[in-house]
């Protein structure tokens, strides 16, 4: 099996865009009851916006397992209140549950949770609770900058988040790091911020002393780790400054996708991190599109790159489906579920 752990519904019907502008044009008119229920999306919509897109891709590709979450950039925890985000993302985690329920062979959910800037993430606890026992969701998206690009939160080792460490830890379920858009000009969303986010996160997490705290929290950092791998150098030497040594300190918690979308930056992910620590993803139709000219293949056709690496047959098994089994904790149960495993 050929598990992608980085999937989010960018096809999503066009009913749920229009729900949340109403929501937005609800809290600009001070009329905070918009949008009302929830949009109503049949199944047969449902299944127009997955069957020739995301689920083609699988086939086309080779994959066969898609760990779905809500799109990345709509998670947009910097506008609105808390009640916003609450909303939106209950809105948003249900049609990945239907997705689920439609596909159940190709696609499991993740959570995106109802942050916001300055409220407390015990906030999120409530809603991952209801994703994980009620919707089968493995994980959730933990946004380490809700404030969208001015990061105006503690870091992710102070105790302001350990009530959703806590949670997680008690759910055994991973966060995948993933900030939102930007609303910073400085930094554009995929270019910038996205790569931002996986680097700062994975030097917080040196900085702290989170995982003596929490020694089975597990997070991935997605897009190969933003440029941690080609600054390993520097972070191990930055971690032996604090008498740390990196691979004790967090290499037991923290993983990297393979959402790199050229074959050297997959070479040197496999070099420089080990491949206990590396999950297979795609991120397809979601940051970058289109046809990479120097190969004739699409930039996210991430699978060919890791076929093309020099590693054994047991150590792409690991890649492509062992370590997320290993690091998403009820996935081996909503596969037997569901009769894939």
């Amino acid at each position: 099996m050929i598990i992608d752990c980085h999937g989010h519904y960018t096809t999503a019907p066009q009913k749920l865009q229009a729900w949340r502008d109403r929501q937005l044009a609800g809290l600009a008119d001070g009329n905070r009851t918009l949008p009302g229920p929830a949009p109503v999306i049949s199944d047969d919509e449902l299944r127009e916006t997955i069957q020739g897109k995301q689920l083609k891709m699988q086939q086309d590709r080779g994959s066969d397992l898609t760990i779905f979450s809500p799109q990345a950039a709509g998670m947009a925890h910097h506008v609105g209140t808390q009640k916003t985000s609450e909303d939106w993302a209950t809105v948003c985690n249900d049609l990945i549950y239907r997705v689920g329920e439609l596909f159940p062979k190709n696609f499991i959910g993740v959570a995106q949770l109802p942050q916001s800037p300055g409220v407390s993430p015990a906030n999120c606890a409530k809603e991952l609770e209801r994703c994980v026992k009620q919707l089968d969701f493995v994980g959730c998206n933990v946004n380490p900058d809700p404030s969208g690009g001015y990061w105006q939160d503690p870091p992710l080792y102070d105790r302001y988040w350990y009530p959703l460490w806590e949670k997680m830890v008690e759910l055994n379920v991973p966060g995948m790091i993933h900030v939102s858009s930007s609303c910073n000009p400085c930094f554009h969303a995929t270019g910038a911020h996205y790569i931002n986010g996986d680097t700062t996160a994975f030097m917080q997490f040196i900085q702290g002393n989170l995982f003596k705290d929490f020694p089975t929290l597990k997070f991935i950092i997605p897009h190969g780790g933003g440029a941690v791998p080609f600054h390993w150098g520097r972070y191990r030497g930055l971690a032996q400054m604090q008498n740390r040594l990196l691979k004790d300190h967090l290499m037991n918690n923290v993983y990297f996708d393979t959402c790199v979308y050229h074959q050297p930056g997959i070479d040197l992910l496999a070099k420089v991190i080990p491949v206990d620590n590396i999950l297979f993803a795609s991120e397809m139709i979601g940051a970058v599109q289109g046809i990479d000219p120097e190969t004739g293949h699409n930039y996210d056709d991430t699978k060919r790159y890791v076929d093309a690496l020099p590693l054994s047959a047991e150590d792409k098994k690991k890649i492509f489906e062992l370590n997320a089994r290993k690091v998403y904790g009820p996935l081996d149960a909503v596969l037997k579920k569901r009769g894939l495993i």
